[in-house]
């Protein structure tokens, strides 16, 4: 998992580079005078709200013939199947696909060189070590960088006067948090902290992100740990002061924008809403940190061609567009992705974009950081995987159940769908050299 560090460096760099094309037209390279039909498969933007972004924003102005489709949100088995039917039949309908890093590990053997588009975007500014992360350990450009991201917390400023003495958001303590929400809760009446538990909500990767990270130092080596029980302790004990509609909760920038919230931790393209219409009322800041460190989670999405695709180079074209500088600009502003191409910083972001990227800044260039990697190689399981700490939260923080005991018979679940994926640890676990990662 070495190879990945360089991209935590890359990232806050783009981020920290990026300005808003001064020509809403402009592109990387120019599109062909028509591109055709082509069919973009992604299981990326895939809400409601990010598939319009998607077909009315991004795409606007591109030269062909875009059909973008997303599996259903909670079924990634769904994109992994289909890539995998089409290659099978060795005739498909995709000409694009856009997915996780991690995705493309699974599927890298369905997938065509994209060296000639990659050479193409030399003068883009993509960074050397992301391009390199593309080529999925060959030789060969397999996926293209798209845009990235990561989570962070948003506080409405009306809950900065009950932060305990001494305390700095930017610089929180797991325990400074919890005396934050408990202050607010004893000192409103009212339990204002919360987080995205609901039925398609990230908390899940809360967990594997940052809390576990942070208590323990791992995901999976560590599920059972005593580092574990202490996380999963802190959690149950700072549940009894947040919102009780968390349960409920998939996007906190609805309850952030409507104020029944006033602190959250989300993904950033779930937060940009909030921050963008109220710049004035937020602070964007990172999450705390534990005693193995500051938990942080980095995204990165890229572009690929698949080889049966029925139209190669209308996808090819489409990468270009999507990695334009005024289409990265407009992904940005539109749903919260930050791009990957490189240029120079502009204010034309806008207030509430410069405070997500400085909170994003300053947990990526964080001396204390903890990079946890999203899932590598579980493929169709991830969702699966995600259900065990979810199912974890829920018997412990919500039901109340033997914290031990429950990390005990999960840890069982978690150890079989490793097992069944063989897919090896990635960090903050220790390398597992290309064996199934085990629970210890």
């Amino acid at each position: 998992m070495r190879r990945f560090a360089p991209l935590l460096a890359a990232v806050v760099c783009l981020a920290a580079a990026f300005a808003v094309a001064s020509t809403v037209g402009e592109t990387a390279a120019a599109s062909p005078q028509d591109a055709g039909k082509v069919v973009f498969f992604s299981n990326q933007l895939a809400t409601v709200n990010e598939t319009s972004q998607v077909r009315n924003t991004l795409l606007k102005g591109f030269d062909g013939d875009v059909d973008f489709i997303t599996p259903p949100v909670g079924q990634p088995q769904v994109f992994f199947n289909r890539v995998e039917a089409e290659a099978k039949a060795g005739k498909g309908t995709i000409s694009l696909l856009g997915a996780l890093h991690g995705d493309y590990l699974v599927i890298q053997k369905y997938l065509r060189d994209l060296t000639p588009v990659a050479n193409q975007l030399k003068k883009a500014g993509i960074a050397k070590d992301l391009m390199t992360l593309g080529k999925l350990g060959t030789r060969r450009q397999l996926y293209i960088p798209w845009m990235q991201a990561t989570y962070i917390m948003v506080a409405n400023r009306k809950a900065l006067p009950y932060l305990p003495k001494g305390a700095n958001v930017n610089t929180l303590t797991y325990g400074q948090f919890h005396q934050w929400a408990k202050n607010i809760a004893q000192k409103t009446g009212q339990k204002r902290v919360a987080f995205p538990a609901g039925t398609n909500g990230l908390i899940p990767r809360f967990f594997q992100g940052y809390l576990l990270p942070s208590f323990s130092g791992g995901v999976v080596t560590t599920f059972k740990s005593k580092g574990a029980v202490s996380g999963w302790t802190y959690m149950r004990s700072i549940w009894r002061y947040v919102h009780p509609q968390s349960l409920t909760y998939n996007f906190m920038q609805d309850p952030l924008q409507n104020g029944e919230v006033w602190v959250a931790w989300d993904h950033v393209a779930r937060l940009v809403n909030a921050l963008k219409s109220k710049p004035g009322d937020f602070v964007a800041f990172p999450a705390p940190k534990g005693p193995k460190g500051r938990g942080y989670m980095p995204v990165l999405a890229g572009l690929a061609v698949p080889k049966t695709a029925p139209n190669a180079s209308g996808g090819q074209a489409l990468i270009r567009w999507m990695t334009g500088k005024a289409t990265q600009a407009r992904t940005l502003g539109s749903v919260g992705f930050f791009p990957v191409v490189g240029a120079r910083y502009s204010k034309q972001l806008g207030p509430g974009l410069l405070k997500m990227n400085a909170a994003v800044s300053k947990a990526q260039r964080s001396k204390d950081a903890l990079k946890s990697l999203l899932p590598i190689g579980l493929g169709a399981e991830g969702g699966n995987f995600n259900r065990v700490y979810t199912d974890t939260f829920v018997r412990i923080v919500v039901r109340g159940e033997n914290i031990q005991k429950v990390l005990n018979d999960e840890a069982t679940q978690l150890q079989a769908l490793i097992d069944k994926t063989g897919a090896p640890c990635w960090a903050p676990d220790p390398s597992s050299h290309g064996k199934p990662c085990k629970v210890r």
